[in-house]
């Protein structure tokens, strides 16, 4: 089966599942949909080894979900990964994918609250997707009566061994039903994942995907900068000042951050305008035309709303906040350095998220370096040099010589070019703190002392766990401090069509420490006036991956147990999915719980 020869409606897709995949704009589906989706679909178990940025979710959730008994109230598909955050992304996936056929969606993770998301179980979900602690401890704690999926997914299986959850899988497995399909997806395959493999699949089909080069493109120059939390805002003006891109995206989490910070890059003078799935049709098609015509030269959007654009010439892209993981990262950045053009890829990163920034760059085969965010003073002085070359290679007008002859009657010379100067600085003249950011020197220091205080709390090993979501992880999904700017939701959720409602239980939603500076931190006054940077969350795309607070969660403190260990995540606000964590430093109330069945 060739993948230029296939498109999405040969599969024989359920048409409402291939209703949101024509919606997301995709007619071409990638190499592993092409090998793994008909194999699913006539009932195979299969291993499938394909790299990130390849569109593996799609692969087993275009098939899992077009294969589910709609009038069945019960949960048939479960899909494990390693990680809460993950969790989340992949559930946001399913959802985004199963809308259109009512498909109710549960996240499961250690440390929200059991009853709720017990309770939302019972509602009528079909799918759920957990982290491999929680849902060990409800099988083995008898909390979920009559469980028997008839499909199981696992999710980057070997990110499961290398956080020593092979163990907590096994065991899983033995609570699960004999007569089921089973699919594994992995990015590598080392023996241990080919002997759960062996124990727990069927004769499974295989799949593998090799990547004919590396997972970016070698023309992309690949850059991160490292801030604090409360900067982003000044050092996207700053980069933007700095470089002067000639076309760039910027990529935010959530629609409302697209619109916060595309006004306020207008504000500053830059030629921006947001794009997101909350905007109009003709809105859309506006914002886009004006892009590709470089009418605007920044693009703020969101990852789905950027979907399907094919713009070539775009010479930068800006991730505002670092992407969930690395496919993700990949299919950001891969819309610049096209057509054989060179581009650079910028991302902001603050210290909590360095490591997981390194293990980008480890997974997709690219380095990716570290560079200081430039001074006022260097910009300033590097604008006027910009400036003066300008104006020695200006061609003259034919009206010049008539204007400054009306100028010469009241001005010498002099004047009039200081005035001219002026005039011209007035509008070109860069703003904000002079330094931005953390210095190598300092970077060190701040990442050193973070290992220092988090590698023993908690898990079975302790220490840093370099897993997909970043940070300081403990044992199993729930234990340890987790060190990741990802969303996720505090009561598990539960999506839904009309009956859809909140990730989150409810509970405290404070600043975010871990990405920037401690919650009693002052935030230095921006001189600008316009608002602060409140970004919460992401919608997702059903191909492509993307991924807290200090606050103890209701089992307290930073414990290595299953379940009441992690630092609890902040409330999700919804759109037209769950979003991610909020980026601001300040501190929010308190916020009441939602209606876990209020319509989107």
């Amino acid at each position: 089966m060739e993948n230029n020869t296939t498109t999405f409606e040969s599969f024989g897709l359920h048409p409402e599942i291939l209703k949101a995949v024509v919606e997301a704009g995709f007619t071409e589906p990638s190499p592993v949909q092409v090998e793994a989706i008909p194999l699913v679909l006539a009932g195979n178990d299969i291993v499938a080894q394909a790299q990130t940025g390849t569109g593996k979710t799609a692969a087993f959730g275009l098939p899992t979900l077009s294969m589910l008994d709609q009038h069945l109230n019960k949960v048939q598909l479960l899909v494990i990964t390693p990680t809460r955050e993950l969790a989340t992304q992949v559930s946001d996936e399913l959802y985004s994918l199963g809308r259109f056929c009512g498909i109710k969606t549960v996240t499961i993770y250690g440390g929200s609250s059991y009853s709720r998301q017990i309770g939302l179980i019972e509602k009528g979900a079909s799918v759920i997707v957990a982290t491999p602690g929680r849902m060990l401890d409800l099988l083995k704690n008898g909390r979920l009566p009559g469980f028997a999926p008839k499909m199981v997914v696992l999710d980057e299986a070997d990110e499961m061994l290398d956080m020593g959850f092979l163990e907590d899988i096994e065991e899983i497995f033995t609570y699960l039903p004999k007569e089921r399909q089973t699919l594994l997806f992995s990015a590598t395959m080392p023996d241990p994942i080919k002997r759960l493999a062996s124990k727990i699949l069927h004769e499974p089909k295989f799949v593998s995907i090799t990547p004919k080069d590396h997972t970016t493109n070698e023309d992309i120059e690949q850059l991160y900068y490292v801030i604090n939390e409360y900067e982003r805002d000044d050092a996207m003006i700053r980069l933007l000042d700095a470089l002067e891109p000639e076309k760039s995206i910027v990529f935010c989490r959530t629609k409302k951050e697209v619109d916060r910070l595309s006004t306020q890059l207008m504000a500053v003078g830059h030629a921006a305008k947001g794009l997101h799935g909350d905007m109009e049709q003709n809105q859309r098609e506006s914002v886009i035309k004006a892009f590709r015509s470089s009418q605007i030269e920044i693009l703020v959007a969101t990852d789905v709303a950027a979907r399907g654009l094919n713009v070539a010439d775009i010479s930068h892209v800006f991730n505002y906040h670092m992407p969930f993981d690395p496919e993700s990262y990949v299919h950001r950045i891969g819309r610049t350095g096209r057509a054989g053009k060179k581009g650079t890829a910028i991302t902001l990163v603050t210290p909590i998220e360095f490591h997981s920034m390194q293990r980008i760059g480890k997974k997709v085969g690219s380095k990716i370096e570290h560079r200081i965010v430039p001074s006022l003073r260097d910009v300033k002085e590097n604008k006027l040099v910009k400036i003066a070359d300008d104006i020695k290679n200006a061609e003259l007008n034919e009206n010049a010589s008539k204007l400054l002859s009306i100028l010469e009657e009241e001005m010498d010379m002099s004047q009039i070019a200081l005035k001219l100067l002026s005039n011209l600085l007035k509008e070109n003249t860069p703003v904000g703190p002079d330094k931005i950011g953390l210095d190598k020197k300092t970077l060190e220091s701040v990442v050193k002392n973070i290992e220092e205080r988090d590698g023993g709390r908690g898990g079975r090993s302790g220490g840093y766990r370099g897993n997909s979501g970043g940070g300081y992880r403990g044992s199993r999904d729930g234990g340890g401090y987790r060190g990741n700017s990802g969303g996720s939701r505090d009561g598990g959720g539960y999506r839904g069509t009309s009956s859809t409602g909140s990730r989150d239980g409810g509970g405290y939603k404070g600043s975010n420490p871990r990405d920037g500076g401690s919650r009693d931190a002052a935030r230095p006054p921006r001189g600008d006036g316009v608002p602060r940077s409140d970004s919460r969350g992401e919608s997702r795309n059903p191909f492509a991956k993307e991924g807290s607070s200090s606050a103890p969660r209701e089992g307290g403190g930073y414990k290595g147990t299953r379940d009441s260990g992690d630092s609890r995540p902040p409330r999700a606000p919804r759109a037209d999915r769950p979003s991610a964590p909020r980026s601001d430093a300040g501190r929010a109330p308190k916020a009441a719980p939602r209606n876990a069945y209020k319509k989107d």
